[in-house]
């Protein structure tokens, strides 16, 4: 899985990392370790936690239930020595040994041991439950922080969208319907019409589609109201791209061969320069992450 970035969250003046991938976030325990023990036994602290019969119970029972790679029988090698006092483990060999994907080891900028959110709770649980409460309360804060920016950052090219659709409804009063047949009361014909040039462009279907496929979102949402950011911004850059074809007198088969050129291209550039952006971040991660 892809990186998408790292925040960092203060949870009793400790610094606390955490990475967050395409599907979920992974917490460092090497920090929340710190906590505990201060930064020289951070590394003791999680040792002596996964060599505990509980933990490998709880790490063995999350890997069965995410991990179709994971190798039981390793791990019940570990459970069966788990308790002797000559048994010890590190979160290295259990991830090299049972090929875990609930924990990873990083090293460099924001190293540490970095473990799935559901185990880094219980992690925080097993050195402080005072302290895995302001964890929680933090982790959840950042949440609620970043879903307010993400629907602000849309709902700004949404806005962008609808101000472009201005300029392209202009046009499309005067230079297409004084040369069109419809009369005042279904002259919207026109404007839906030019819409869905755009709407096949960009999603590859029009809007009466899109309603016929999605009844129950349709009552209340239209195609657009489902865009992505990458979808919404050649969106916009579309209807002006169409204006201007529209004023340069340019026929509709004409504008949409056009307008489907550009959206492919431009499309295909956002959505590269973000997986570029992803695999940039990926560096120095184990590849099965």
């Amino acid at each position: 899985m892809n990186r998408k970035k790292t925040s960092i969250i203060t949870v009793q003046d400790i610094p606390v990392t955490i990475a967050s991938f395409d599907v979920d976030d992974y917490i460092c325990i090497t920090d929340m370790a710190k906590a505990k023990g201060g930064e020289s036994r951070a590394a003791d602290i999680i040792k002596n936690w996964i060599r505990n019969r509980s933990t490998l119970e709880f790490l063995g029972t999350w890997e069965l239930m995410y991990n179709p790679m994971f190798k039981v029988v390793e791990f019940d090698h570990f459970k069966m020595q788990a308790g002797l006092p000559t048994f010890v483990l590190s979160a290295k060999q259990w991830i090299e040994k049972t090929g875990a994907i609930g924990i990873y080891v990083q090293s460099g900028r924001y190293g540490g041991t970095y473990a799935h959110k559901d185990i880094a709770f219980e992690f925080g649980s097993a050195i402080s439950p005072v302290f895995k409460l302001f964890l929680l309360k933090e982790y959840q804060r950042l949440k609620i922080a970043e879903n307010d920016y993400h629907k602000l950052e849309w709902s700004a090219k949404r806005f962008l969208s609808k101000t472009n659709y201005l300029i392209h409804t202009d046009a499309v009063k005067k230079y297409v319907l004084p040369r069109s047949d419809y009369t005042k009361q279904t002259e919207w014909l026109v404007y839906a019409d030019e819409a869905d040039l755009l709407n096949v462009a960009v999603f590859g279907c029009t809007a009466k589609q899109w309603r016929e496929e999605n009844s129950e979102l349709a009552k209340r949402n239209n195609v657009r109201d489902f865009a992505s950011m990458n979808e919404l911004t050649v969106l916009s850059n579309l209807e002006t791209h169409n204006a201007e074809m529209i004023k340069a007198g340019k026929s509709k088969v004409e504008r949409f061969e056009v307008l489907l050129e550009i959206a492919r291209y431009q499309i295909g550039v956002l959505d590269e320069a973000e997986r570029v952006k992803a695999v940039k971040a990926q560096k120095g991660l184990p590849k099965k992450l």
